[in-house]
């Protein structure tokens, strides 16, 4: 396929791979089965990868590689059962971002101590459910008709084309990538034989100068995967964050000195271990630099996603309307026409769509009245989670098609949901614990129905260009859904056993971070009168104000370089450690690839690009990142079974201090640069593609 015709989605969808006169089998039986277990696999690694760095990527192409490389040994097989594999498999991987960005935020309150298995499952399986329907009559005014680009719909469909000729180096690609970040992952985590964050931090006068990165392979295959422009914004929030506000505010503020405040064992907020040698002694940089972030600057970042948010929604706001229309007036045309309506346009029957929307309410109801205890504030939540979810769900689907899935403000249209609940609950009488409790439950709904919705567009874009059916398309995606729902709360409850989610720490354990849910819990907790440092929610606004001019600027001068605006509010609220591997990530796709792209990103063709297979190498670097994730991920999960049944002592450390077999501060740091190098080696530029 030329880039002429990427960049022009009508020449792309005109002529389906699969004519629609022709009829082969989609909705199969092993389609179905390797669709379930893609998408429980598929979804646990994307919740561990989420809650430690706060942020998700698309599983729609290793799902769509593996299927290729699975259902070639069964003597029957078509590229639309590759296509149903990947769809239910790019579901489950969706949902687990809409349930780690909100469902933590009840532990991390106090509303939850443990992930109820019912009531986690039913809100995210409800939620997700409604995105796929909510997004149903949008299918043909913004997959077929809109001049959207879908980026990873697009090269999800070639990505099939080809594997139709073979996909032994695609499979050697992701095996590796698989097995270094499983490597990683052991030694670190495991037996602690290095470590897996280098940072420092140096008290200059009463300022502060941090440095540090994290060693993931993970993080660093996400940074490939997104490319430099994003990368280059995380990093530079962190960096607005810890090179300026933190040394700043530590500056006006002076120097702590350590303090004894209830007794041998407890001590003020910097968590350090009672020593009695320690009283009345500066703290420490490092415990400085991270107290400030996490009571103060941190919410610069929460400032800045919801401007973000709601600037998405003005962006999006006069399109969206078109959208919506446009959808109801083709299937109202197509009811009224004359003569069958082509399998390539068949969805889900509107009236079906109406009845389980209805439906669908009905257990949430239920759960939201079992949690407030007042049945007409159920009802109350259950209007507003309609309203916002459809509306999410749409701009979700229009994202997507902009920018692609891992790119989705998800997270910001979230944070704008919240604030709505929050204040409209606060407004009807509801006050904390209860109040922001009911507005994370809402906000967890929409987070899971938008994340579908636009992952739901997406895939229909795929099979739009290959000739699915997209009623089967659509099936599969609620089949995806409701198979990582129901193993959702499981994986969480073990990684918070074995490692600890946010505030709520094990010991000997590194905590997953989950950004996104703490940021949820303080604004929730914030509106209800716990109180949020709002001068800097308010800085944070003016710097993303700043940021929409600066991206505007660089819109009309038709720029490759952007500055969308929620990238930059993630790199403020993460912790800098997070944004260095995901810098070097996209730097390394850069010098290969991105350098020598003549084309727009946030119009969603760099994305395009470096997904369209024009390259073999590209291909492999790609699915080499997916691989480091895939593997650093699941032995995530799988370290985490012994780690719990040990009740959080670590029975296979055999390093990690005095006496340690290796040297932790600088082994970690080898292995990354391998890795690094490797990278480099399989995404380097071939001339013929495989």
């Amino acid at each position: 396929m030329s880039e002429n015709q990427v960049k022009n989605d009508s020449t792309v969808s005109d002529a389906p791979y699969v004519p629609a006169a022709k009829l082969i089998p989609e909705l199969t039986i092993k389609a179905v089965i390797l669709g379930i277990l893609l998408s429980i696999l598929l979804s646990a690694a994307n919740a561990y990868l989420g809650l430690k760095a706060g942020m998700t990527v698309s599983a729609s192409i290793p799902a769509a590689v593996i299927s290729l490389a699975v259902l070639r040994f069964f003597r029957h097989r078509n590229i639309l059962e590759n296509n149903m594999v990947q769809t239910c498999a790019s579901a489950g991987e969706s949902l687990a971002a809409g349930v780690i960005f909100t469902f933590p935020a009840l532990i991390l309150m106090g509303g939850w101590t443990t992930f109820n298995w019912f009531q986690t499952t039913i809100i995210a399986g409800v939620g997700g459910i409604l995105g796929v329907l909510f997004t149903i009559p949008l299918r043909r005014a913004l997959v077929v008709d809109a001049k959207l680009k879908f980026p990873e719909g697009i090269a999800t469909a070639e990505l099939l084309k080809a594997g139709e000729k073979g996909v032994k180096g695609s499979i050697a690609a992701i095996a590796f990538g698989g097995l270094l970040g499983a490597i990683f992952k052991i030694g670190d985590s495991g037996f602690k034989i290095w470590t897996g964050v280098f940072e420092g931090a140096q008290r200059i006068g009463d300022s502060i100068l941090y440095f540090g990165s994290n060693l993931s392979p993970a993080l660093l295959g996400v940074g490939y995967i997104v490319g430099l422009n994003i990368a280059v914004l995380v990093f530079f929030g962190g960096a607005v964050n810890w090179y300026i506000a933190i040394p700043i505010i530590s500056d006006m503020q002076g120097w702590p000195v350590y303090e004894h405040v209830q007794g041998a064992a407890a001590w003020n907020q910097f968590s350090v271990a009672a020593d009695s040698e320690l009283i009345g002694k500066p703290v420490g940089a490092e415990d400085w630099a991270y107290t400030i972030w996490s009571k103060q600057t941190r919410y610069l970042g929460v400032g800045a996603m919801v401007v973000g948010g709601i600037w998405a929604l003005v962006r999006l706001f006069p399109s969206l309307i078109r959208g919506i229309s446009a959808g109801f007036m083709a299937y109202s045309k197509r009811r009224n026409e004359a003569g069958s309506v082509e399998r390539t346009e068949i969805d889900f029957p509107m009236q079906w769509v109406g009845f389980l929307l209805m439906l669908s309410t009905v257990p949430l109801f239920v759960i939201f009245g079992m949690v407030t205890g007042l049945w007409w504030i159920a009802a109350f939540m259950a209007v507003i989670m309609l309203v916002a979810g459809f509306l999410f769900s749409a701009v979700a689907g229009y994202m997507a098609g902009l920018v692609g899935s891992s790119n989705n403000p998800i997270s910001g249209v979230t944070i704008a949901t919240l604030l709505a609940s929050s204040f409209l609950l606060l407004g009807v009488g509801m006050v904390a614990p209860g109040g922001p409790v009911a507005a994370i439950l809402i906000g967890a709904v929409v987070c899971c129905a938008a994340a579908i919705g636009g992952d739901n567009l997406q895939d229909l874009k795929s099979g739009h260009i290959l000739g699915a059916t997209p009623w089967k398309m659509q099936v599969m995606q609620v089949v995806g859904v409701v198979a990582a729902a129901a193993v959702m709360a499981p994986v969480l409850n073990l990684l918070l056993q074995a490692y600890g989610i946010g505030t709520v720490t094990v010991a000997d354990q590194t905590p997953l971070e989950a950004p996104q849910a703490s940021l949820m819990a303080s604004v929730a907790e914030g509106v209800f009168g716990k109180g949020l440092p709002w001068n800097m929610v308010f800085i944070g606004m003016g710097l993303a104000g700043l940021i929409i001019i600066l991206d505007l600027i660089l819109e009309s001068r038709r720029a490759r370089f952007r500055t969308p605006v929620l990238a930059v509010a993630v790199g403020v609220y993460l912790p800098l450690e997070l944004a260095g591997p995901i810098l070097v990530g996209g730097i390394i796709h850069w010098l290969l690839h991105g350098r020598h792209k003549n084309v727009e990103q946030m119009e969603g063709e760099y994305s395009a690009d470096m997904l369209q297979l024009r390259e073999s190498g590209e291909r492999k670097g790609l699915l080499m990142a997916a691989g480091l994730i895939t593997g650093e991920a699941i032995l995530g999960i799988l370290l985490a079974i012994p780690l719990v049944l040990a009740e959080g002592s670590n029975p296979l450390a055999i390093g990690g201090g005095e006496g340690s077999i290796f040297p932790v501060s600088w082994a970690g740091g080898v292995l990354f640069l391998f890795v690094c190098l490797a990278l480099a080696w399989k995404a380097m530029p071939r001339k013929q593609p495989e």
